[in-house]
């Protein structure tokens, strides 16, 4: 009999009752060191005590009212976004996935209006991932997201990763209005876009007249050290996705653009119910208020330094486990010479949460508000489960 709950995630068995900054408390009260944060969502962390007030705050006013009316959060922190970031404008959305469906809108009515609406094709990357719905699933390719749901949806061409000849050529097509991009891609492993890459990007995008489209959705709002990630390379898109971290907890995503590219989204264009509530609005509000104060970026990174560091140790004192770190900020990856999803459940063993990824990745996504005490925590934590896995080894052998 099937679950009332759809199976289509495979899921740890913990049930967390309670987080409490870098910590999550289980039902039977064991308290669990937490490097997943919601897979880069709590940002941070739990229960943020500004969070918590402003939640509090304004589910006591208004929860919601649609967006027939003026929303004056989504005022606030438009105007937020427009002054720590290259956007002239945006749409507020309830995620990422739907973030990503708009970007492929707005490109294609910004060539519509100029004129040309034969060029609807949008170059992607293998290893990307944007999301689970058709649109996001057809602009990543992979066969993992899109076996068994074809037919998919047409407009995409998938380039390799790196493969800059191969991008150069496409690039060139009459049909191609826009590339897309993960500076960080999270879900295949963590694998940063280097910055002289981002830098040939936005030149190629300039060449050829063509959007250039981010997706900051994972590695977005402070997670590598800087506010976005495209910072670190000195350029600025055309439109950008965003979602996860800028609600700390709470669903909302959003489309960031220039005004040229967005000049196609005039009213009736696109919609949503929910999207822009005043409940998300507020709190990301003061998510934006807390990442951006003086000095919370250049603490992120000098706290980031000491993780890198730990991390590089670890994977030192275990080769047989480990093969290297990237990444960048709290967005490092663990390359695992054993199965990732066993170096998993051995941190499970030891009261610590980290995610998978692609290549046989453990990602780290600690929140942004860890202290230094929590991070040799959890490198101690890590190394007990690599060496459990090497005495593993060491049984097996005798």
């Amino acid at each position: 009999m099937i679950s009332p709950v759809l199976p289509s995630y495979s899921r740890a068995p913990l049930s967390f009752v309670k987080g409490e900054g870098a910590w999550l408390v289980e039902a039977d009260g064991r308290r669990f060191l937490d490097f997943a944060s919601g897979v880069a969502v709590m940002a941070l962390g739990h229960s943020h005590p500004k969070l918590v007030n402003t939640l509090k705050s304004q589910a006591e006013k208004l929860w919601h009212t649609s967006n027939l009316y003026t929303v004056p959060q989504q005022e606030e922190l438009a105007a937020k976004l427009v002054e720590h970031t290259f956007a002239d404008t945006m749409f507020f959305c309830n995620s990422g996935t739907e973030a990503g469906e708009l970007a492929v809108k707005m490109a294609r009515k910004y060539w519509y209006e100029k004129g040309q609406p034969e060029r609807t094709t949008i170059l992607a990357f293998e290893g990307a991932f944007h999301g689970r719905s058709m649109g996001m699933i057809s602009a990543a390719g992979a066969e993992k997201l899109t076996k068994g749901f074809g037919p998919l949806l047409p407009g995409f061409v998938h380039l390799p990763f790196g493969d800059h000849d191969a991008l150069r050529e496409a690039a060139a097509r009459p049909d191609v209005g826009a590339i897309m991009i993960e500076p960080v891609q999270g879900e295949s492993g963590i694998r940063p876009v280097p910055d002289q890459c981002l830098k040939g990007l936005r030149d190629l995008c300039d060449e050829h007249g063509l959007l250039l489209i981010l997706d900051e959705i994972q590695c977005g709002m402070g997670r590598t050290g800087k506010l976005f990630a495209h910072e670190w390379a000195g350029i600025s898109p055309d439109i950008m996705m965003i979602a996860k971290g800028i609600g700390g907890g709470f669903p909302i995503g959003a489309l960031l653009a220039t005004e040229a590219a967005a000049v196609g989204m005039t009213p009736g264009t696109h919609g949503s119910t929910y999207g822009g509530n005043p409940l998300g609005c507020a709190v990301a509000s003061t998510v934006m208020d807390v990442i951006t104060e003086e000095g919370f970026l250049e603490d992120v990174n000098r706290r980031a330094g000491l993780l890198r560091q730990k991390a590089e140790g670890l994977v030192a004192a275990h080769p047989e486990v480990f093969e290297t770190v990237r990444g960048a900020g709290f967005m490092l990856g663990l390359v695992c010479r054993k199965p990732n999803l066993d170096v998993i459940h051995a941190a499970y063993d030891q009261e610590m949460l980290t995610v998978p990824a692609g290549d046989n990745v453990v990602r780290l996504l600690p929140s942004l508000t860890v202290t230094e005490e929590e991070i040799a925590d959890g490198i101690d934590r890590l190394d007990r489960a690599a060496t459990a896995l090497e005495t593993q080894d060491d049984d097996a052998a005798d």
